[in-house]
């Protein structure tokens, strides 16, 4: 089945997907259809869950299409709204599935098989079919049937407990962190299994665990564990060594790295910086104490670098001392807001942030890719659908006859 787009040089052209419209495969699939395969986009009559995601158009909450969510995550699909849970709409879905490479599912474990359109099933007529089931816990073990949100994988994957402040509850990150890596780690396994069916393996269930992939995503705290006993701790807020970390400035903050790796070198070129600058107390750094790690990382000189520093650094402001820290080679970065991702130069230069227009007629800007393929250009082929706005167009591709369609629309399977 073609991709219906008008381009050859996509880099997934001739791939087609089946994307039934949960949280932790929405993303996933729009990886894939941004990149030119064909993704449709299998929701139930209701619509997808991601329709009534906030935030919301203009505030537009409860109205139709109105959720940013759903309008960046389902770019460059096609909308069919089915009922699965029908003998007559999983009769469509394995006509669907008998035509695709790859289906993305984010049921609990058990509803696709007791639909009888799980993996096992659908190989038996589709050996080269691959299937991701993303879930919160995976599809086996006691924990496997358990309800959960990203809030719900960030706690009992770890990374909760690292964010926040020492002195506060832990807190979670903006912008549903866990989802977001279930997503993208489903997207490299798919990838992964769609290569290994093209050169002859066959195609395969893929298990992907949200708890998991933020388990994956801590750094380096287990391997502390594991070899010290160490648990760390939040540190938000604070100092790790004297002249690292975020700084208040003129408009905002910034963060600078003076200790730490190659303190030694970083340490000397901000002492002369600050000294070239007139700061008062600032020649003190040039003593030898302030070149010792140890030293670096005792409350004593963390309170005298921010005696010194601090009045200074809140007469600047945070492109001041960007371009400081570039002219002097110390690592000085502007800690960014919406604002000042949405205005910054080089995203501006590179095109990265692309416009689109919804399906109630609402101009959109949302990012593009943060990659630029020579020969198989990303592109975002179109808008979000409306709910089951190709469902007829993809029921045609399937081999569905006219009066069969109109035969699922009466029924209600199909919308």
């Amino acid at each position: 089945m073609p991709i219906p787009n008008d381009s050859n040089q996509a880099a997934l052209n001739g791939l087609t997907v089946l994307d039934l419209a949960g949280p932790l495969g929405n993303y996933c699939g729009k990886l894939f259809a941004d990149m030119g395969a064909d993704v449709i986009l299998i929701e139930p009559l209701a619509g997808a869950p991601t329709r009534r995601t906030g935030p919301y158009v203009a505030g537009r909450q409860g109205q139709p299409d109105a959720s940013l969510t759903f309008q960046y995550q389902n770019t460059s699909k096609r909308s069919i709204a089915l009922d699965l849970d029908s003998a007559a709409g999983q009769a469509v879905f394995r006509k669907l599935a008998g035509m695709s490479h790859l289906v993305l599912e984010s049921e609990q474990p058990g509803i696709m098989r007791g639909r009888g359109i799980d993996h096992k099933s659908l190989a038996r007529e589709h050996a080269n079919l691959v299937m991701a089931s993303i879930t919160a816990f995976g599809q086996d073990g006691p924990c496997a049937h358990w309800q959960a949100t990203d809030l719900t994988a960030m706690a009992m994957g770890g990374m909760l407990y690292l964010a926040g402040y020492p002195d506060t509850a832990p807190m979670v990150a903006c912008g549903e962190q866990a989802v977001g890596a279930a997503n993208l780690f489903a997207a490299v396994a798919s990838m992964a299994a769609l290569h290994d069916a093209e050169n002859g393996g066959g195609g395969q269930h893929i298990d992907v665990s949200m708890q998991e992939c933020v388990v994956l995503g801590m750094e380096n705290a287990v391997q502390f564990y594991d070899l010290e006993g160490t648990v760390r701790k939040r540190n938000a807020g604070t100092q790790r060594l004297a002249g690292t970390g975020a700084f208040a400035c003129a408009d905002g903050y910034v963060y600078m790295m003076a200790g730490g790796i190659g303190s030694n070198r970083f340490w000397s070129v901000t002492t002369e910086w600050l000294i070239g600058e007139g700061v008062p107390g600032a020649d003190q750094f040039r003593e030898n104490r302030w070149t010792d790690q140890a030293f670096l990382a005792t409350d004593e000189a963390k309170s005298i670098f921010g005696r010194v520093f601090t009045p200074y650094v809140r007469t600047q402001t945070k492109a001041q001392l960007e371009e400081m820290g570039r002219q002097h080679r110390i690592p000085i970065a502007p800690i960014c807001d919406a604002s000042d991702i949405a205005g910054n130069v080089q995203r501006e230069y590179r095109n990265y942030f692309v416009d689109v227009t919804s399906v109630d007629g609402t101009r959109l800007r949302m990012p593009g890719a943060p990659y630029l393929l020579s020969a198989t250009p990303w592109r975002l082929y179109r808008r979000a659908p409306g709910l089951g706005e190709h469902s007829r167009e993809v029921l045609s591709r399937a081999g569905i006859s006219a009066a069969e369609q109109e035969q699922l629309f009466a029924d209600g399977v199909v919308q």
